[in-house]
């Protein structure tokens, strides 16, 4: 296992691309714990709070395809860097004005959304110019995924560490300048600079036209929804077994799984289609979160949210290699940005939909959506499986050296058009 990610990592640029881009997207993963600290800082209320972080998520789900497109037609410097400033500029304006004047709480909310850069994106559409190998660039797909779980434990930690120390405006305003200099250190890259996208087939649909991807993302935003209901059951549990240290145990078991389960996947080569193992890797991920509904005591729930995890990264990992196969041509960016939009706008979801089901029917009940959620994104998958061109209709989408792996021309557009 050490040796395949060894590998990857001693690959020129690896190890700066992949770093880079995990603290440049710092400030995102820390957004909302950010938010709130702040705001309860200044003592604003939890519901102002809660409006604020959800109004940058909304606005990062809506920018970060818009971004994507314009990386695929202007490439990464012209669109990242400045992208990346324009959003601490936005934080930063958040953290001296404060959350008193509403009007501005809430656009400089939308600003720092809106302008996130799209650098997960682009670090997959990186990928294939780096490592040349189509099994070296599956195996950074695992990888890339792990190491989202760990951002994604560390940077609270690294919030809440500078709130304690320092204060809560500091920690927005750190984070914030910590991600800029991630973003620059990725795009004055030799590799960032270098790239250029495919040309493009001239549509306003850009990389939704392609069925494959459309099918993905339904499938995926019903995964998202699964992980937003967990951390809203897992709140109301962790209520009557022992409290915040609960929870954060089994946050961090539900990031263990997944560290360990894409870990194990990505050391592997898969033979076979990826879109046939991606509906195997859903299936398996979808009858991991039934047990939650068991909600033993705390040890035992924290060992269920761990199961919980598993599968998650490798089907993320998977999922990368389904988007990189059907994005059409001149699109991949743009379109690993709608997978990530997806996954966001089904976490709100969840995460919307557990609070008034655990008002209802309680724990156990909100325990159940995750498994309801991960079976429809099984079935979605089922479903339009000829979409992915693995059904009995249909053949398979073919590889080509490109970056961005669908070249085949489509009729009624103009190729190489810039749209």
């Amino acid at each position: 296992m050490a040796s395949g990610y060894g590998e990857i990592l001693r690959a020129r640029y690896a190890t700066r691309l992949l770093v880079g881009t995990l603290v440049g997207r710092l400030p995102n993963a820390t957004a909302a714990i950010a938010i709130v600290l702040f705001v309860r800082a200044e003592d604003g209320t939890y519901s102002l709070a809660g409006a604020l972080a959800a109004v940058y998520g909304v606005a990062t789900a809506v920018g970060q395809p818009l971004l994507g497109r314009l990386v695929d037609l202007y490439g990464q410097p012209r669109v990242m860097l400045p992208s990346a400033v324009v959003s601490a500029l936005g934080m930063a304006a958040f953290a001296f004005t404060g959350p008193d004047t509403l009007a501005v709480a809430y656009a400089a909310m939308v600003v720092a959304g809106l302008f996130t850069p799209p650098l997960e994106g682009g670090l997959r559409a990186l990928w294939p110019d780096v490592l040349h190998k189509e099994g070296q660039v599956h195996t950074a797909y695992a990888m890339d995924a792990v190491a989202q779980e760990v951002m994604f434990t560390v940077g609270p930690l690294l919030v809440t560490g500078l709130v304690s120390l320092w204060s809560a405006s500091a920690a927005l305003l750190v984070v914030n300048l910590i991600g800029v200099l991630g973003a620059l250190s990725v795009v004055v890259s030799r590799p960032s600079r270098a790239w250029r996208s495919a040309p493009r087939e001239a549509h306003w649909l850009g990389a939704l036209r392609s069925p494959g991807l459309l099918a993905l993302l339904g499938a995926f935003l019903f995964v998202g929804t699964a992980l937003g209901a967990i951390t809203v059951a897992g709140v109301s549990y962790a209520d009557g077994h022992g409290g915040d240290a609960v929870y954060g145990w089994m946050m961090a078991g539900l990031g263990l799984g997944a560290l360990l389960g894409g870990s194990v996947y990505g050391a592997r080569q898969w033979s076979g289609l990826p879109e046939r193992r991606l509906v195997v890797l859903v299936a398996l991920l979808a009858l991991c979160y039934v047990p939650l509904v068991m909600t033993p005591g705390a040890v035992g729930m924290v060992a269920l949210t761990a199961l919980a995890g598993v599968f998650l990264a490798p089907a993320l990992a998977c999922a990368f290699i389904v988007v990189d196969r059907h994005a059409p041509r001149g699109t991949v960016t743009e379109a690993f940005s709608w997978l990530v939009t997806t996954f966001t706008v089904g976490t709100s979801v969840g995460t919307a939909a557990g609070g008034p089901v655990v008002e209802w029917g309680g724990t156990q009940w909100a325990f159940a959506v995750p498994g309801l959620a991960g079976a429809a994104a099984l079935v979605v998958l089922v479903c339009t499986r000829r979409a992915f061109g693995t059904g009995p209709a249909g053949g398979t989408v073919e590889g080509s050296s490109e970056t961005d792996r669908n070249g085949a021309a489509e009729p009624g557009f103009s190729a190489g058009h810039r749209a």
